[in-house]
């Protein structure tokens, strides 16, 4: 939801999809909005016990790409986030480096962690004072504090977080409790529960004038540093400053368990295959074909472009990342390699996977049975070295029928078939030629 046209050339985040836009009615951007310097420290120097793994759940993967980096980009898509710091254990250090790398981030500063989550905070915000390290960065204003296991927040929520910490000094998000809080006595008998309806639950971001949280933490205990958890607690009794309070949207959930890595790699599929640009080319039949699968897959809420062809049409290529061709001519093929081709030039694939769908349309039974094992082998070779590029490449046959009642159903099949593979994005099936 980068307003800011020019604040990053990549591809648009698809998870701002899931919500609307945020503004005001004066049609103000947030950027005008934000006159201030704003950062962001993300602690990710924990070890993820409870992830029962052996790599830091920041650093598990799905899609290819590991957690924290999509943490990351939530944060640097937005054009008034000026620095974010990592905050990473001493071992994850380089590896974090390299994710930086891999991913083209570029608002980002990596610092080494403490022992406890308090201390790690503290390092972050140390990183806006000189050092002899070399210069500091500027200092913010406002900083965000964030948990690096948390890629869904929106911008319109930070916004509210970020403003309401420049007037009150701080802020946090907070939750209604789903379950009733219980005490139990040493012997594990219930002593007694509290009223759900008076409480909530502390979530993540929290938003802090900078030079409130700093002083906090300067000011904290050892005791604070070892068992502490709740930096609106410091900001309270060590500066004095009551919090702002702001009840978040559902998707503020934090990522703790593997099964809840399942559950982000499907909000990020879902939010990837809410739209599809058809290329339908110029044959009647194919031309036919495209409406049948633009009006089934609309019936199943996605929006889909069609265009008659995508060469030297690089603009509807960074439209979405799910593409389907219809073709029914034996070059077929150069044109998906040209797709492939473009979208690795422009980076398209960089953070999220792109699906290309090559539907074969043929004529007659006769012209499929000819035609299928040659092309085969040469699909299989481009969904491989596409698959490098991060380009899920999968193919239909789908064979004409004269017979109105059977075509129906075909191209009914041809519906199911693409919404499935645009919506799992299973790199297992790349390179096959299925049958509708």
């Amino acid at each position: 939801m980068d307003l800011d046209s020019k604040a990053s050339d990549r591809p648009l985040d698809p998870r701002c999809l899931l919500t609307p836009e945020a503004g005001n009615s004066e049609g103000k951007t947030f950027q005008d909005t934000v006159g201030f310097p704003v950062a962001v420290v993300l602690p990710a120097a924990g070890c993820g016990e409870r992830m029962g793994l052996s790599t830091p759940k920041q650093f598990c993967t799905f899609l290819n790409r590991p957690l924290i980096s999509y943490t990351i980009e939530t944060f640097e898509r937005i054009s008034w986030i000026r620095t974010i710091v990592v905050v990473v254990a001493k071992e994850s250090y380089d590896q974090m480096l390299q994710v930086i790398h891999s991913f083209h981030h570029t608002k980002v500063k990596v610092v080494e962690g403490g022992t406890t989550r308090h201390r790690s905070i503290f390092n972050g915000l140390q990183a806006f004072h000189e050092s002899t390290e070399g210069p500091s960065l500027i200092r913010p204003k406002v900083v965000i504090i964030h948990d690096a296991v948390r890629p869904f927040v929106e911008e319109d929520f930070l916004l509210k977080i970020t403003l309401a910490a420049k007037e009150q000094g701080a802020s946090g998000a907070i939750r209604p409790l789903v379950s009733t809080v219980i005490a139990t006595t040493s012997e594990g008998y219930l002593d007694h529960s509290l009223e759900r309806a008076k409480y909530r639950a502390s979530e993540m971001p929290q938003g802090f004038l900078y030079d409130i949280i700093y002083q906090a933490y300067q000011r904290c205990s050892e005791f604070d540093f070892e068992f502490g958890t709740e930096c609106l607690h410091l900001a309270l009794q060590y500066s004095g400053t009551n919090a702002k309070l702001i009840e978040g949207p559902p998707t503020l959930w934090k990522v703790t368990y593997k099964r809840d890595l399942a559950a982000a790699e499907s909000v990020i599929k879902e939010a990837l295959s809410l739209s599809a640009c058809l290329i339908s080319g110029t044959i009647a039949e194919t031309v036919a074909l495209a409406s049948h699968l633009q009006k089934n897959l609309a019936a199943n809420s996605m929006t889909v472009d069609v265009y008659q062809s995508a060469t030297g049409n690089n603009e509807l290529l960074s439209k979405t990342r799910n593409f389907i061709q219809i073709s029914a001519s034996e070059e077929s093929l150069l044109e998906i390699s040209e797709m492939v081709k473009v979208l690795e030039e422009k980076n398209h694939a960089l953070l999220y996977p792109v699906v290309i769908v090559w539907v074969h349309l043929y004529m007659s039974e006769e012209s499929s049975r000819r035609q299928k094992a040659d092309e085969l082998s040469s699909f299989m070779d481009l969904a491989t070295k596409a698959k490098q590029g991060n380009v899920l490449l999968y193919g239909i046959h789908v064979v004409h029928s004269k017979v109105p009642e059977l075509w129906e159903k075909c191209a009914e099949r041809l519906s199911q078939i693409t919404e499935s593979l645009i919506r799992d994005r299973n790199p297992a099936f790349t390179g096959q030629l299925l049958q509708a």
